[in-house]
């Protein structure tokens, strides 16, 4: 069962902005092939950091505003908040190694 957390627009100010807790925000395409072979690790990473991390995701063409908000220019994309602050961006396909070394920085 995944940890992560589908949203949108609408509930990005409260799910991420707001949130005391890290939070790993995955911008994603149903069209994006590379987001089909990241989206495993980004689960993986939801339940094995889930007592330290919130992760949500985002239908980029279903939350326009959030995407605009987070400077998102191409997907599979992710932004690591800390205390409603990028702390951390990538664009692109991202290996799970890769994916640990990214979040482990920030929790």
């Amino acid at each position: 069962m995944s940890k992560v957390i589908e949203i949108e627009d609408s509930q990005f100010k409260s799910a991420v902005i707001e949130e005391n807790q890290p939070v790993l925000a995955y911008f994603w395409a149903q069209w994006c092939g590379p987001c089909r072979l990241v989206s495993p690790s980004i689960s993986w990473i939801a339940e094995t950091y889930s007592d330290r991390l919130k992760v949500v995701k985002l239908e980029v063409d279903a939350s326009p505003e959030s995407v605009s908000q987070c400077k998102v220019e191409g997907v599979p994309a992710l932004r690591l908040f800390k205390q409603g602050e990028v702390v951390k961006s990538h664009e692109g396909a991202i290996s799970k190694d890769k994916l640990k070394e990214f979040v482990e920085a920030v929790v």
